[in-house]
This record gives C-alpha cells, sequence and structure tokens, in this order.
C-alpha cells in the first residue's frame, strides 16, 4: 500500500513545501491551495481503494448508488410535498373567489329587485312628483350612482367567474404534474430497492473474501491503517490552512450538541477485536436521519473510506476535527464551510454495516478523543 501511495505522497509534500510567505497577506489563496491538496488527496485514496481491493471498491461503488438512488428519491417527494402544497393554496383560493362571487350575486339580485318593484317608469313618477327642480336633479344623480353601482357588480362577477376558471385550470395542471410525480416516485423507490439489492452482492462477495476471523482482524487493522494515514495526511495540509473565525472549538468542550439521537452501541476505548480499541462512538438510530454538525468548521473530506463507508469529517480549527462514518448520504463536498446546526449528511450502513448507525470521532491532531466529553448530555 506504500508503494501504491508514494507517488501521491511525494507530490502532496512537494506542494506543502510551497512557501508559505504568502500565508498571512492572502489567506483566500491560502485556503484555495489547501482545498486543492485536500481533493488531490480525496482522489487518491479513491484511486487507491480501486487498485487494491476490487471487491472494497464494488461495494463503495453500490453503496453510493443507493446514496445517489436516496438523494433522487428525496427531492421527488419534496416535489410532491409541494405540489400537494400549491393544489391546496389553488383550492382555497378557488373556494374564496366562489364566496365572493355568491355574494355579489345576492347583492345585484337584491338590486334588480329593487329596482324591478319599482318599475319601468321609475323616473317618469319621480319627475311628476317632484315640486322641486333642485331636488329633482339630485334624484337623478343618485339613480345614476344606482345603475353605475350595478353595472360595476356584475363586471365583479365576471371577474370572479374569469378567476374561478383561471384557477380551476392551473388545479387541474397541478393534479396532473402530482400524478406523474407519483409515478417517478415509484420508479425511484425500485431503483432504490435496486441499488440495495446490488449492495447486497457486493457485501456477500466481500463477506465471502474472509474466510477466518484471522482474514477479518486483517482487513480490520487495514481499514484503521487507512483511516489514521487519512488523519495525518489531512493534517499536513491543514498546517497552511488560515485560522477559522469563532470561538475556539476547545472551549465548547463537554456544551456540544450530539449530531444524531440514538443509542450508543459500541463506546469509546471498548475493546473491538484482536486488542483493537473503538476510537470513537458508534450511535444506534433509524436510516436516513439526518446528522446535523455541532459546530461550525470546514468539511476537509467526503467520500467513501474501506470501513466507515461514506465519512464526512470536518475541521474545526486549532488541531480539531470531528469524523462521520457510515452515512447513507453526504450533502457537504470537500472545501464546504458548514455552520453549527446545519445537515451534513444522513445516517445509513455504508462501509458494509448491518444496520443503521452513526460513526462519531473526535481528533486533536491525529489522536482520538472520547466523544462522550465533548457532547452534553447522555446518549442512551
Amino acid at each position: 500500500m506504500r508503494q501504491l501511495l508514494l507517488p501521491s505522497l511525494l507530490t502532496l509534500l512537494t506542494l506543502l513545501a510551497a512557501p508559505a510567505v504568502g500565508a498571512s497577506k492572502n489567506p483566500e489563496a491560502d485556503l484555495k491551495r489547501v482545498q486543492q491538496q485536500i481533493q488531490a488527496l480525496q482522489r487518491s485514496v479513491r484511486d487507491d481503494v480501486t487498485r487494491r481491493d476490487q471487491l472494497s471498491a464494488k461495494l463503495r461503488e453500490s453503496e453510493e448508488q443507493v446514496g445517489a438512488a436516496r438523494k433522487r428519491l428525496a427531492e421527488v417527494r419534496q416535489s410532491i410535498d409541494e405540489s400537494d402544497a400549491r393544489i391546496r393554496g389553488l383550492a382555497a383560493d378557488r373556494a374564496e373567489w366562489e364566496r365572493k362571487q355568491d355574494s355579489q350575486r345576492e347583492e345585484l339580485a337584491a338590486e334588480l329587485r329593487t329596482a324591478y318593484i319599482t318599475g319601468k317608469e321609475e323616473h317618469l313618477k319621480l319627475l311628476l312628483s317632484q315640486k322641486d327642480p333642485a331636488a329633482l336633479g339630485r334624484m337623478l344623480v343618485y339613480y345614476s350612482y344606482f345603475g353605475k353601482a350595478r353595472a360595476g357588480r356584475i363586471a365583479e362577477i365576471q371577474e370572479a367567474v374569469s378567476r374561478i376558471e383561471s384557477l380551476t385550470a392551473q388545479e387541474r395542471v397541478e393534479r396532473e404534474r402530482l400524478a406523474t410525480l407519483e409515478q417517478q416516485r415509484q420508479q425511484e423507490l425500485a431503483g432504490v430497492d435496486a441499488a440495495r439489492a446490488e449492495r447486497e452482492r457486493a457485501l456477500a462477495a466481500l463477506r465471502g473474501q474472509i474466510k477466518s476471523s484471522k482474514d477479518a482482524l486483517a482487513r480490520l487493522k487495514r481499514e484503521a491503517q487507512a483511516l489514521e494515514k487519512l488523519i495525518a495526511d489531512l493534517r499536513r495540509a491543514l498546517s497552511q490552512a488560515p485560522a477559522p473565525d469563532g470561538q475556539p472549538f476547545a472551549r465548547v468542550r463537554g456544551k456540544l450538541p450530539w449530531p444524531v439521537a440514538g443509542r450508543i452501541v459500541a463506546g469509546f476505548g471498548q475493546p473491538r477485536g484482536g486488542g483493537m480499541k473503538w476510537s470513537g462512538v458508534l450511535i444506534a438510530t433509524e436510516r436516513g436521519t439526518a446528522v446535523r454538525a455541532p459546530y461550525a468548521g470546514r468539511v476537509v473530506y467526503s467520500d467513501w473510506l474501506p470501513g466507515l463507508g461514506l465519512l464526512l469529517i470536518i475541521d474545526h480549527g486549532g488541531g480539531y476535527m470531528t469524523l462521520y462514518g457510515h452515512n447513507e448520504q453526504l450533502y457537504k463536498a470537500a472545501g464546504e464551510a458548514v455552520a453549527a446546526g446545519e445537515v451534513i449528511a444522513t445516517v445509513g450502513d455504508s462501509g458494509g454495516q448491518a444496520r443503521p448507525e452513526l460513526y462519531l470521532e473526535v481528533r486533536k491532531g491525529t489522536a482520538a478523543q472520547d466523544p462522550r466529553r465533548w457532547f452534553r448530555g447522555a446518549q442512551p
């Protein structure tokens, strides 16, 4: 493995050896250069997995397909929700205009009944019954106002009829769109099922390669070494990154919110077998649960890694990182800034897990720390 990674490391070390004279003068350029180095490192890790272990690469591909299918399904479901909301809004608008139309018709009917009772000779009767010419003029003006009001009422009714017809047509189009989205949702569900089936075949092949507990332990050690190497390489790249803004991460020790709610099924420092111990905690929870960043930082890794599946790593500055493994979907790419509480991923079983779980680590430099000392409250 060292031989395979040697060219990438030499390239990375050459970049890191560049003068850091401009670090304090142009932090944006420094950050961009570090991001490019991290992206190159991420590509190197993917290439290494593909060259070294075809079965792991197949598992990675199938689990990424599951994540992509889940993402498409979530987008369709969101579109369905939005379409439902538009239909409800259009129906409410239509009902309101229908109420206006009924009210306007009732008022117009009352005015027409009054005019009918008065009779066609209303102006002549008025003329003959009035002795005062000024009073007669005022009454004629009043009658003209009544006539204009009736004409206006008719125009309002015509507007209401036109508006109701328009809203009805829009609602019909939206319902047709909703029916199409429902069909698309069924297709995406089938796509998720197919991707999950492909993932199970890849996982079965990978497990079939392990013929003994010795083989399982050897693979576990390789995966742990791959993570340690990744952390060390990221540390070297981040040594040139400008310091992040905000409160230092060390000051929020014991105050952070957990990224997900769930049950800890493996604790920091507990044995994993073969003399190995857990470097973080494993939290069992529901598939698709949103993983939220507990603190602001910048994503420095967002890709698949053997043993941890879809992995996301956030740099919080001051040498601190948090790691989130076994995700089903990753919502952030390397180089993106994240805010505290922002959704960064969803829980899954990538990396060959038997059930949905989130793997959580806290690192200071390359040393893992007990996450339970950093997060407030206790997971059950």
